[in-house]
């Protein structure tokens, strides 16, 4: 879609809207039992609607989901939606029995501030993020009563920037299970006309999508319709899930009968540039590639590859160099060579022949590379038509010579003088990429993160086809003086083949009758002109039909790209001008409403109950990378898992979730302070968990009424030489026998092979690879408080990889098995009945009671209603609880 795809954005929204009057209930699954279709979990999504309008390459898209709750009991409905990174969310609502929740977009601390006063008074109900190379994901979940109706309505706004020829919408197909009215309807209106229109889809065959799709343009307009039925949405004609899964793409171009086209509404200016028919200008490319002992393996194959490929798109008038960089600075020949197809074919022997080595010189790599281009053109070796160009490729950060990051920007600024521009390539996420970033664009260039997937090496050959052919150096838009405010960027040092330039601004007397632009660049073989004359009442008669889509769109379009632009400047900007471009930047996003990094959107009851809230964020491209923002819980980048789970909180309180029954057990442990209980042991993955009981500040010695807790809890790996102590106080992880320690107040993220811990806001979830996660809750109390301490919760939400010989107080019930309750009466609480529970061979006396989960909330929790089996969970566990009591933690 973009020829500078935008920083990997994260998109996250904390939603205290559960509050709102319904009654919050924890996910539970409906295990097997047979449901109506298109109803998962008792909700019903039963219409999906995706909207897009598209005038002048600028994309308005609202997307909307409709669903009912069919259940008897509340339910948590979800709404996801994947959209572009480059993309502002300009609206959010939720409609909830019609009354609808409305988006107002605030400077990002003002956000933060009300998100935080909900946090503190417990009325956050869940958030979530997560990204991916074009698309970032949003989304949102609101508790319903049962047979309550949600709308959720998502807007945002793009400019569609031109790549490869083709202006492309991404949207991304996921419903996640059969809905009755899903349907994507495109409007494109472009005043130039649109010259080829196309849409595909990934996960669906080309007969069947021959079905649900119509595509069709003439003249100005064109239009996109996919509206799969029922069946169609089937995976298998008997099936009940959703074949709907992947991207759903869109492509078209404009008539170009002249290189540029100038459109202007309402006092705004729009030129779009895109010269064709000119030959390419010979280009020098310093190739600056990371050697080091981290590409080792798959990396440095790939990048082996991809260079092999650009070697064979290189044409015989073009300047090459290898610059190879690790501990020190190797080169495959002293100075830039041409690209004769003998040279090329010692490059590709040179290429094939590279091996990694050593530590990470950034500094020293790109200097020899600038260095040799700079001498290229004093000595007169490279054309004096040519442009060059240095590519840098790293998998980590600089850690040997020069190693700060600010002082590396300045020597390469300095070294390259504005001269020509640097393209840095992130491989991995092991880097700075801001650092990058900064620095590219500083000279002019862009950063491109390229990922770790088996096709890294198609991506690094699609960045290079990007600037793999220039038609013009030097390039300078020109308007008349005195006539225009506020233009956007308006001098480039490339122009690309397949790509487009776009300059928009506000004209001071929107009264004039006429209007001019010049474009002047340097060509392959000469300085060429190009000239746009604009009769403003012939652009008035032709731009009468521009209602056809919505009429401000060139001055929205216009903010869009200048806050674009405003950001990227702010990124290496200091002191006052970085307080003036931000200023800036927030005034316009603020003023049309845009979600960008200085604002976030608030969306709010009616009654503008300021504790019920939820906030849409858009961090920036190494949030992904690092720990998330201490403002938010763990829920930030957990979802509470669609499977059983099994957790102990409070007095210590045991609750077993069975998903099959809708329903759960839970039992008490009544045992003396110090007394270490075994939760979970499994011999096979090595994997053991225990906790220490405390006893509150009173130390009644009558067990029975005396409350206690866990104060302490030991999670260890055998196999993995991995242990954690978690108390009240400080959390310390042993690794191989070294210790770390953490507080509760740090937000940190520890990873290793297998293992990731990450603390935050008293919040620790544990990972142990892909089917064992645990988190633990800090609960703390007035220091003060005559009786109470602070104490941990612990749950299981996700154990579906630990193997069947699994035991402990939790651990015995992670394989399935069944229960039956009967006879259910009145007991000596008449708010409690009591029944019959036959579970284990064992005929038991239960009573209905509640228990709290704190994963989403450590301050008032979520209600969760059980069985409670009475004497320590007789009956319901193996054996008696004494044969749980283990000497210690390890």
């Amino acid at each position: 879609m973009a020829s500078a795809w935008w920083p990997c954005l994260i998109l996250a929204l904390l939603s205290s809207l559960a509050a709102s009057g319904f009654p919050r209930s924890p996910i539970r699954l409906l295990g097997k039992r047979s449901l109506p279709e298109g109803v998962a979990n008792g909700i019903e999504v039963y219409s999906t609607k995706i909207n897009s309008k598209v005038t002048s390459r600028f994309a308005h898209n609202v997307v909307t989901t409709r669903a009912i709750n069919r259940a008897d009991t509340a339910k948590e409905v979800s709404f996801d939606v994947e959209l572009p990174k480059t993309a502002f969310i300009t609206n959010f609502t939720l409609t909830i029995d019609g009354v609808t929740y409305p988006g107002n977009v605030k400077e990002k601390e003002v956000a933060k501030k009300q998100y935080e006063k909900a946090v503190s008074q417990g009325k956050t109900a869940g958030l979530v993020k997560a990204s991916g190379r074009k698309l970032e994901k949003f989304t949102v979940s609101v508790t319903v009563a049962a047979g309550s109706k949600v709308t959720f309505e998502l807007t945002y706004e793009e400019l569609l920037k031109r790549h490869k020829g083709k202006y492309e919408m991404y949207l991304k197909v996921q419903p996640k299970q059969l809905v009755k009215h899903f349907e994507i309807e495109v409007d494109i209106f472009e005043p130039q006309g649109i010259s080829m229109l196309d849409a595909e889809a990934s996960f669906i065959t080309n007969d069947l999508l021959g079905s649900t799709l119509t595509k069709s343009f003439s003249g100005k307009k064109g239009h996109v319709s996919f509206k799969p039925s029922l069946d169609q949405q089937r995976s298998c004609p008997t099936c009940t899930d959703s074949l709907l899964n992947g991207d759903f793409t869109i492509t078209y171009d404009v008539n170009r009968e002249s290189p540029g086209n100038v459109q202007i509404v309402n006092g705004y200016f729009v030129h779009f540039f895109a010269p064709q028919g000119l030959p390419v200008v010979p280009k020098n490319v310093a190739f600056v590639i990371d050697i080091s002992g981290s590409m080792a393996g798959r990396k440095l194959e790939q990048t082996k590859e991809a260079l092999l490929r650009i070697l064979e798109d290189m044409k015989e008038e073009d300047y090459l160099n290898f610059i190879l960089f690790s501990g020190d600075v190797s080169t495959w020949k002293e100075h830039l060579v041409q690209a004769t197809p003998e040279n090329l074919q010692e490059a590709r022997t040179f290429v094939k022949s590279m091996e990694d080595k050593g530590m990470t010189n950034i500094n020293d790599g790109l200097l020899r590379g600038i260095s040799m281009l700079n001498k290229a053109r004093e000595e007169h070796r490279i054309p004096e038509r040519s442009t060059s160009i240095v590519i840098m490729l790293t998998d980590g950060d600089a850690n040997v010579g020069e190693s700060r990051p600010e002082k590396i920007q300045e020597n390469v600024r300095n070294a390259i003088g504005g001269k020509f521009p640097l393209y840095n390539l992130g491989f991995g996420n092991n880097l700075n990429y801001n650092f990058l970033e900064n620095m590219a664009l500083e000279n002019h260039g862009f950063a491109r993160r390229i990922y770790e997937d088996s096709d890294a090496d198609l991506q690094l050959q699609g960045f290079y086809e990007e600037v793999a052919n220039p038609l013009l150096t030097g390039v300078e838009m020109e308007y008349p003086e005195n006539a225009i405010l506020d233009l956007t960027q308006n001098t480039y040092q490339h122009f690309y083949d397949g790509s487009e330039i776009v300059v928009a601004g506000r004209l001071v007397d929107e009264d004039m009758n006429s209007f001019k632009a010049d474009v002047k660049g340097h060509g392959a073989t000469n300085d060429l002109t190009f000239t746009e004359e604009v009769d403003m009442k012939e652009m008035e008669k032709a731009l009468q039909e521009r209602d056809y889509i919505f009429g401000n769109y060139i001055e929205r379009l216009w903010a869009y790209l200048t806050i674009e632009q405003l950001l990227e400047k702010r990124k290496n900007a200091h002191g006052e001008e970085k307080e003036n471009l931000t200023a800036w930047a927030l005034d316009l996003s603020l003023k049309y409403h845009f979600v960008t990094p200085l604002t976030s959107m608030v969306v709010t009851k009616p009654e503008d109950n300021e504790d019920e809230r939820a906030i849409a964020d858009k961090p920036g491209e190494d949030a992904e990378a690092t720990p998330v923002s201490p403002a938010m819980s763990y829920l930030t980048s957990y979802q509470p898992p669609q499977n059983p789970y099994y957790y102990v909180d409070g007095d210590p309180h045991f609750i077993i979730q069975i998903p099959e029954k809708d329903d759960a057990l839970c039992f008490n442990i009544d045992e003396a302070p110090g007394t270490v209980l075994r939760l979970i042991q499994d011999p096979v993955t090595g994997l053991t968990v225990n906790g220490q009981i405390i006893g509150d500040k009173r130390g009644s010695p009558d067990s029975k009424t005396r409350k206690t807790y866990f104060g302490k809890l030991g999670i260890a790996n055998a196999q993995m030489d991995f242990q954690v102590e978690v108390t009240t106080g400080k959390i310390t992880l042993w690794n191989r026998a070294v210790p770390s320690t953490f507080s509760w107040l740090d937000t940190v993220t520890v990873t290793q092979d297998g293992l990731s811990m990450m603390i935050n806001r008293k919040n620790m979830v544990v990972s142990f690879g892909d089917g064992v996660t645990f988190v633990v809750v800090l609960h703390q109390v007035w220091k003060k408080h005559p009786a109470h301490r602070d104490f941990l919760g612990f749950y299981v939400v996700d154990s579906h990889r630990m193997s069947a010989q699994t035991h402990g107080l939790l651990g015995q019930f992670f394989q399935p098995f069944d229960f039956k309750v009967s006879d259910i009466r009145p007991g000596s609480d008449p708010t409690k009945p009591d029944a019959t529970l036959v579970v284990k061979n064992h005929q038991l006396i239960v009573t209905r009671g509640s228990q709290k989960d704190y994963r989403k909330d450590a301050s008032i929790g979520t209600k969760v209603v059980c069985w409670f089996v009475h004497n320590n969970g007789e009956g319901l566990i193996d054996g008696v609880h004494t044969d749980y009591i283990v000497p210690n933690l390890f």
